[in-house]
């Protein structure tokens, strides 16, 4: 007779086994590699920041941006070569992330890697270009409105585009809960009926959420907020699609 064990079972397929100081050096690499991808995008930028300049003031219509210092435009097109590298590398960056969670998934866990790497662009991509086409154009004449006709708006050029470039990568970051949400049901660890329990608790925290990403004044924090609650809400129909099924 052989002399296996035939008592043992089966060894389950585990996930990756790595120190913590392993993964602290990974996601160290992984952040690094993020960050030179982004400062390369933003030289690109940067090279037609002229171009850039002339889409991000459309929503302005025809409100004149000033500087008032020697360094002023200069450090305008800096800010704007910024945001610009962010918007161009974030396919890299979502890939480094979704690449980072891999290895402590299960075989069959990985294989949504490379869609949620698809999906986290598109859904920026159209967080981004909603801020852009229906959010900022709202938020701007709603805060040049006050004190119209009394008082005559002179804006930086740095004001706007930090302002305009927050608006626009909150709510890209802010579409991504969707894909967060169908990736977190998927593995099991959030199911329609926690996601319908803590709604009170998230609404707060998107709020809070709306409060730190977007511009520090109520209407540009709320028109970042009611988005939010609504994803949240698709967030829990696409959890209920396609999350994992309990046996």
């Amino acid at each position: 007779m052989s002399d296996t064990d035939y008592t043992q079972e089966p060894e389950p397929k585990k996930k990756a086994d790595m120190p913590f100081l392993d993964h602290i050096e990974e996601l160290r690499w992984r952040l690094i590699k993020s960050i030179i991808a982004i400062a390369l995008s933003g030289i690109i930028a940067f090279i037609f920041a002229d171009k850039l300049y002339s889409l991000i003031t459309m929503p302005l219509g025809d409100t004149k941006l000033h500087f008032t210092e020697v360094t002023g435009s200069f450090y305008a097109y800096l800010k704007l070569a910024f945001f610009g590298g962010i918007i161009v590398a974030a396919p890299y960056v979502f890939h480094q992330l979704w690449s980072f969670i891999a290895p402590g998934l299960y075989d069959q866990e990985k294989q949504t890697v490379m869609p949620m790497v698809f999906f986290s662009f598109v859904l920026f991509l159209i967080g981004a270009s909603f801020c852009f086409v229906v959010v900022l154009p709202i938020a701007l004449k709603f805060l040049l409105g006050y004190g119209e006709g009394i008082l005559t708006p002179i804006i930086t050029v740095s004001s706007y585009i930090s302002f305009a470039g927050l608006m626009i990568v909150a709510f890209g970051m802010a579409f991504e809960l969707p894909v967060v949400g169908y990736f977190l049901g998927k593995i099991g660890l959030i199911t329609p009926p926690l996601l319908n329990r803590i709604r009170p608790y998230a609404i707060v925290g998107m709020l809070i959420v709306g409060a730190v990403l977007s511009p520090p004044d109520i209407f540009t924090q709320i028109l970042l907020a009611v988005p939010l609650v609504l994803l949240y809400e698709l967030t829990i129909v696409i959890v209920r699609l396609t999350g994992r099924k309990k046996e």
